[in-house]
């Protein structure tokens, strides 16, 4: 019988923290997509984020740094201008897209010419998040993405 109500409480327990709500106050953002690892000269990149914020106070700008891993001259960080504000809403959640342009000019944030001289980068993207009472997302990272030369 101890059994039988010791397994009862603890399947109950399980069950319990398993359906915590997935809004927190701290806004949380994930890794969805991202268009294409391997980057030519005049492509565009797009990543594709995911975010939730209980209180839905989302700021339209987003945290971004690049990390070259084979040399250590081209690594940028910036704010990115998300194209239109986040409505506030409780439980707020939507996708985000991030575009970057590899040497083309199609209004959205340029991607230098690869620093490392003769070589391709190998680099990966930072993403974060911060609401508008300075609540701040943990730090989510893309794929390895490759530079190409030109």
């Amino acid at each position: 019988m101890k059994t039988k109500l010791l397994i009862t409480t603890v399947t109950a327990l399980g069950l319990s923290a398993c359906s915590k709500d997935k809004f927190s106050t701290k806004p949380q953002l994930t890794f969805q997509s991202v268009n294409t690892q391997v980057l030519a000269p005049e492509q565009i990149i797009k990543f594709t984020l995911h975010y939730t914020d209980k209180e839905g106070d989302i700021q339209n700008n987003l945290y971004v740094e690049k990390i070259t891993q084979n040399c250590e001259a081209s690594n940028f960080e910036s704010v990115y201008q998300m194209p239109t504000d986040v409505p506030p809403q409780q439980n707020g959640e939507g996708d985000v897209t991030v575009t970057f342009g590899y040497g083309v000019d199609l209004n959205v944030p340029p991607i230098k010419e690869p620093a490392c001289p003769a070589q391709n980068d190998t680099c990966y993207f930072r993403f974060a998040l911060t609401d508008k009472k300075n609540n701040t997302s943990d730090t989510i990272t893309s794929p390895q993405i490759v530079l190409l030369k030109r």
